[in-house]
């Protein structure tokens, strides 16, 4: 899917890494969505999180249902301010990690239901991904649900930064995003572990590179 629309670009010029989103939307079947939706629709008043660039259709059709939407763009904030405050005594990078997460992820107290982490840790740099899922799960309530998506290789166009918008339907539309690195591609196993505090979670087969997951708090 992904690469049809990749060669389609090609044909009519370069793709282009602008802020923000560019590019036609593409519908991608999502199991994880399809059964979140279902939850959305059934309980309604729920605080939602959405981690990705803002999406005018998510906040309208999340605020549809009534539900509450806050917007945090992980991945721009990591790679567009200056968290790299050093190295360490071996030469590794020493990270502000209370400055990012008050920065982007600091919603006076408020507790969240749902968050629509999509493929954000695929893009963090390393030192704050862990630090992201720990603040999470504080800021969740017990029951709460994650919605990710994970890659499952780092080479090929499924690879490249793509933003995600939910529908009324059991499809998500992709659309390409402002360019970052990815910088992981994630097994099962990683995906546990990174999530080994939390109550539980249920994977979802799909058929491109991209693996999907919905993790209770």
């Amino acid at each position: 899917m992904l690469r049809r629309w990749f060669d389609k670009r090609q044909q009519g010029g370069p793709a282009v890494s602008a802020p923000g989103l560019t590019g036609p939307r593409l519908p991608r079947h999502s199991g994880a969505w399809a059964v979140l939706r279902k939850h959305l629709e059934a309980e309604p008043g729920l605080r939602i999180l959405d981690t990705g660039y803002t999406s005018p259709s998510n906040i309208n059709y999340l605020t549809s249902l009534g539900h509450s939407v806050y917007m945090s763009d992980l991945v721009s904030d990591a790679h567009t301010e200056n968290w790299q405050i050093g190295e360490d005594e071996e030469g590794n990078p020493v990270w502000n990690l209370d400055g990012f997460l008050s920065h982007s992820l600091n919603f006076s107290g408020r507790a969240f239901d749902v968050v629509l982490l999509w493929t954000t840790l695929d893009y963090l740099p390393q030192p704050l991904v862990a630090p992201v899922v720990t603040h999470l799960h504080t800021s969740m309530n017990p029951g709460g649900h994650v919605l990710a998506f994970f890659h499952t290789r780092m080479q090929g166009d499924e690879a490249m930064h793509c933003r995600y918008h939910v529908t009324a339907g059991d499809h998500v539309e992709v659309q390409l995003a402002q360019q970052f690195p990815i910088q992981r591609a994630f097994t099962n196993r990683s995906i546990e572990r990174l999530f080994a505090g939390w109550a539980g979670h249920r994977q979802f087969l799909a058929k491109d590179s991209v693996s999907e997951v919905l993790i209770t708090r």
